[in-house]
């Protein structure tokens, strides 16, 4: 059934601006929206053993909404993500992949205090920028101009206090594979649970967050044992106060029943600052520190790693911007630089990113099967929302 309304809503004209859901319509009329993003890249890498890459990705999406008494909400969302890419050195080999996949399916009831969301959703939340020790649920890459990231199955409330205050509760079931931080894929046949108080603080806000899960580590062979159910418990927290600059601090502790050697016990902490620089048209500036360690015993910090982040964003007039992030790996000394130009026509929007990264590399929580990225190449992206 989930195959056929995906197959449904690709003949249809497709989907939203980063298949986001819209803003609660408060009133009693129907709305109904059917659009779609379609994206397509090129990327030359001339130290790559397939140098070329090419790609493309159409994510279509339906949202409909209706409105009841007492300014109550209903609402649901469908989007799929089809995708292919290509990858080529010419005249010797190439390599070819593609997927279709549900993106969002969720249904929804809110009102002016209380949502609760059921289905195949994105969940994030947090106070740093980019190097989010907090991604618990998403995989989103700084680097990306389009923010995508697969969602997960589960059932969200959230009620937002007058004082603006909030508290999140959610369980999810069925998801396989690694999401976020993750080293240990999650026992899809095993539910998980959490929730997480948000409090107002002087100049600006600080929050705790909990998750329970069970990994599962029998397709791992770095293991010498194995098991099916690990009961795992993350504890997070962050704060983030608007003073004359952004300032923030972030951190999740990971910690599993068992023994499992160095991956027993995760510690990732971060803290950043951002401003906005009266340069021109505003030279907005990011800077993060992340120190990751995985260790036996908790908070021994034996086996750390730490990276620093630096983003710069400025507009070049009213339909482009040109910006850059450069990582630096203080524990294996390796440096990253990505610079992109951005162009706006209306619903067009057309990308030119390069980078020059070491040839083997390690970004926090950036993973794949294969890696184009490493060394220096250019990409270009053309995106059209309908």
């Amino acid at each position: 059934m989930r195959k056929l309304l995906i197959i449904l809503l690709i003949l249809g004209p497709g989907a939203r601006n980063n298949c986001r859901s819209q803003d609660p319509f408060r009133n009693h009329a129907d709305t109904l929206n059917i659009s779609g993003q379609l994206s397509a890249w090129g990327n030359y890498n001339h130290g790559n053993s397939l140098p070329v890459i090419t790609g493309g990705r159409y994510i279509p999406a339906l949202y409909f909404g209706t409105g009841t008494a007492g300014n109550k909400l209903i609402d649901f969302e469908a989007s799929a993500n089809v995708f292919g890419t290509f990858a080529f050195n010419p005249f010797n080999r190439s390599s070819a992949s593609g997927d279709l996949k549900p993106y969002r399916l969720w249904a929804r009831f809110s009102d002016d205090q209380l949502e609760i969301r059921l289905g195949l959703q994105k969940i994030n939340f947090g106070s740093a920028s980019m190097l989010r020790p907090l991604m618990w649920f998403d995989q989103m890459d700084p680097r990306d101009p389009l923010n995508l990231t697969d969602g997960v199955w589960a059932l969200l409330a959230r009620y937002y206090f007058l004082n603006n205050a909030n508290i999140w509760l959610w369980g999810l079931y069925g998801n396989e594979g690694q999401r976020g931080w993750e080293l240990i894929p999650s026992n899809d046949k095993k539910p998980e649970f959490g929730g997480r108080l948000q409090l107002p603080i002087p100049h600006g806000e600080a929050a705790l967050s909990y998750h329970h899960r069970y990994a599962d580590n029998r397709d791992m062979i770095i293991f010498s044992s194995y098991h099916e159910k690990i009961p795992e418990d993350r504890f997070g927290f962050d704060a983030r106060w608007d003073l004359k600059t952004g300032l923030w601090i972030e951190g999740s502790w990971t910690r599993k029943s068992i023994d499992l050697g160095t991956l027993t016990n995760q510690e990732i902490i971060n803290a950043g600052i951002d401003y906005t620089f009266g340069i021109g048209n505003g030279l907005y500036a990011v800077y993060e520190h992340l120190l990751v360690s995985y260790d036996q015993k908790a908070f021994t910090f034996s086996n750390r790693t730490s990276f620093s982040l630096l983003r710069l964003s400025y507009p070049v007039g009213l339909f482009d911007n040109a910006g850059a992030i450069a990582y630096f790996d203080w524990t294996n000394r390796k440096a990253y630089a990505f610079v992109t130009w951005q162009r706006q026509f209306d619903n067009i929007m057309f990308y030119i990113m390069g980078y020059m990264n070491p040839s083997e590399y390690n970004l926090p929580a950036q993973t794949g099967s294969e890696n184009y990225y490493s060394g220096k190449g250019i990409q270009l992206m053309i995106v059209f929302n309908h």
